[in-house]
């Protein structure tokens, strides 16, 4: 029987909402600082399918969480496409070269690399139990591309924006690109054992409303469709964060199961415009997981409150902080699970 995390993105509430959170495999763990200092750089993890493995499994053991989300990147897909990826300590990812210096077709792709990553998923999935959904995931094509096209990451994501605005053509060809080595590389993560994948759209907030349509909403219709195409009974989870107003046409046009809020939405605002029934996912703010206090259990309630009529996976609004207290995380499990 699926356990309830599946059960909910499926569209069956739960009586006690599932939990999982995003990033919860990382450094705010004392056992993945540990299991790091040992083997080294971050993308080196990530290509290794044992550590990434156990790396997945570590929050699981601690905390019981109803998912378990692959420990990887959303940047493993541009260096498949054989861009130049390295992550350096204290300033964050980096591309080479970038879409402002070269055209994509000088890559030279190097699709092997979602190997290791198709093993991660496979002996996570062996370490866990049926009610233990395996989370895959990959970034959304906007937000991947503000890297591939920058470099790096950004506060607007202007140099990408521009190029979207001034050569709509080749930013198509770019996002189409990355949707179709996506779908490859989901369907891969699911052959290998993964039950639900979530689409990330960090960088999904910055955009217009004609550019979000075009540049957000688009290209994740598209790979949804393609995976329900292939996979009919995995469940999609879309995460456009801080689309806010725009997140309704999100939910109706993408074809996604489920929809992540990130903390800037108000939860019985989301209620009230989301389709009704559908799925969703969030929102606590991570950093107020990281402050603690008497605020934490009460906020946790009053989104547990928001969506007690629909099915809802307890979830943040991103990702966890790496200096949040062990005891805080299980103060918000306690008040989820009370």
């Amino acid at each position: 029987m699926p356990g309830p995390l599946l059960e909910t993105l499926k569209g069956n509430r739960q009586e006690i909402a599932p939990v999982w959170l995003m990033r919860q495999a990382g450094r705010y763990l004392p056992e993945y600082r540990e299991l790091r200092a040992d083997k080294g750089g971050f993308l080196a993890l990530v290509y290794d399918s044992e550590a990434a493995a156990e790396i997945t499994v570590q929050p699981i053991r601690r905390f019981g969480f109803d998912g378990a989300i692959l420990f990887s990147d959303i940047l493993i897909v541009p260096h498949a496409m054989g861009q130049g990826l390295e992550f350096l300590a204290g300033e964050g990812p980096k591309l080479s070269p970038t879409l402002l210096e070269t055209e994509l077709d000088s890559f030279s792709a190097q699709y092997e690399r979602f190997d290791p990553i198709y093993e991660t998923v496979r002996q996570t999935r062996a370490q866990i139990s049926d009610q233990v959904t395996m989370l895959g995931f990959a970034g959304s094509p906007w937000t991947v591309a503000t890297y591939m096209v920058a470099g790096e990451g950004s506060k607007d994501q202007g140099k990408t924006r521009l190029l979207a605005y001034q050569d709509p053509a080749r930013f198509q060809a770019i996002c189409d690109a990355i949707a179709d080595v996506s779908i490859t590389y989901l369907r891969g993560q699911i052959d290998a054992g993964a039950e639900a994948v979530q689409l990330f759209d960090s960088w999904a907030g910055t955009l217009a409303p004609d550019e979000f349509e075009r540049w957000v909403i688009a290209p994740n219709a598209k790979i949804t469709a393609a995976i329900k195409e292939s996979h009919p009974d995995t469940p999609v989870i879309g995460f456009p964060k801080g689309a806010n107003e725009k997140l309704p046409a999100y939910a109706r046009e993408t074809g996604v199961d489920a929809v992540g809020l990130d903390e800037s939405l108000d939860p019985n605002w989301a209620n009230a415009n989301l389709p009704e029934g559908m799925p969703v996912q969030g929102n606590l703010d991570p950093l107020l997981v990281e402050a603690g206090g008497d605020m934490l259990p009460k906020r946790v309630e009053t989104i547990l409150k928001a969506f007690e009529d629909r099915p809802h996976v307890f979830n943040l609004g991103h990702g966890i902080g790496q200096f949040t207290p062990i005891e805080h995380v299980e103060t918000l499990l306690k008040a989820v699970r009370g």
